[in-house]
C-alpha cells in the first residue's frame, strides 16, 4: 500500500501474559492451551528483517516510551518500495491463450504459404494474417521447413503460456492483442532461426 510503518514490540514475560489473559473480563480470553500454543509459535521481531524495520523494543515496565521516535518513523520515515511478494501481478485477459495459439498458428501458415508461392529463399517478407493484421519478417537465405516452424511455435507458446497462467514477470501490463503476439512471435522466429 506504500504507507510508512514501524514495529513496536512490547517485551513481557510469558508468565505476565498468562496473568493478563487470566484477568480479562471482556470475553476475549484465550484458553490456557491456546495461549501456550501461541507463545511457543511466537517469533520475536528483528530489525534485520525488512518488514519489522524500523523496530522499537519497549519493556512492559518502561514508563519512558520513545513516542517521538515512533511518531517520526510513522509520519516522516521512508516508504519501502513494494517487492515481488507484495506487488499485484498483471493478469492476462481470458482469451490470451487462444490469441497466442491462433496468432502463432496463422503466422506459421502464412509463412509456409508465402515461401511456397514466392519460391524465393530468405529476405524480408510481408505476411497477411488477417485483413487488418500484417507482419514483416526477415528470413535467413534458405527454405524454412514446416517442422522447424512448428517446433519454434511450440517453444514460443510454451514460453508465453507460463506468463498467461502464472502471471507475468515483465514490468507493467503486457499486451496480449493479436498484433502484439504476432510482433513477439516474429522477433522470436528471427532470433531462433539458424542460418
Amino acid at each position: 500500500m506504500k504507507v510508512r510503518v514501524c514495529t513496536v514490540y512490547v517485551l513481557a514475560p510469558p508468565e505476565q501474559c498468562k496473568e493478563w489473559n487470566g484477568t480479562r473480563e471482556d470475553g476475549c480470553r484465550y484458553a490456557p492451551e491456546t495461549l501456550d500454543n501461541l507463545l511457543q509459535r511466537f517469533e520475536e521481531p528483528s530489525s534485520m528483517v525488512r518488514w519489522d524495520s524500523p523496530l522499537f523494543t519497549v519493556s512492559w515496565t518502561d514508563t519512558d516510551v520513545p513516542a517521538d521516535d515512533i511518531w517520526r518513523a510513522v509520519t516522516e520515515g521512508g516508504v519501502k518500495p513494494p517487492n515481488t511478494g507484495t506487488q499485484a501481478v498483471a493478469k492476462a485477459p481470458t482469451d490470451a491463450l487462444r490469441t497466442l495459439e491462433h496468432t502463432s498458428t496463422s503466422l506459421v501458415s502464412a509463412l509456409v504459404s508465402e515461401q511456397a508461392n514466392s519460391g524465393s529463399f530468405g529476405g524480408t517478407l510481408t505476411l497477411t494474417l488477417s485483413p487488418t493484421l500484417k507482419s514483416r519478417i526477415t528470413l535467413p537465405p534458405r527454405n524454412i521447413t514446416l517442422s522447424e516452424l512448428q517446433r519454434l511455435k511450440r517453444q514460443f507458446v510454451a514460453l508465453h503460456k507460463r506468463a498467461i497462467t502464472l502471471g507475468t514477470t515483465e514490468k507493467g501490463s503486457v499486451d496480449w492483442s493479436e498484433e502484439s503476439v504476432a510482433t513477439k512471435f516474429v522477433v522470436y522466429l528471427e532470433e531462433n532461426m539458424k542460418l
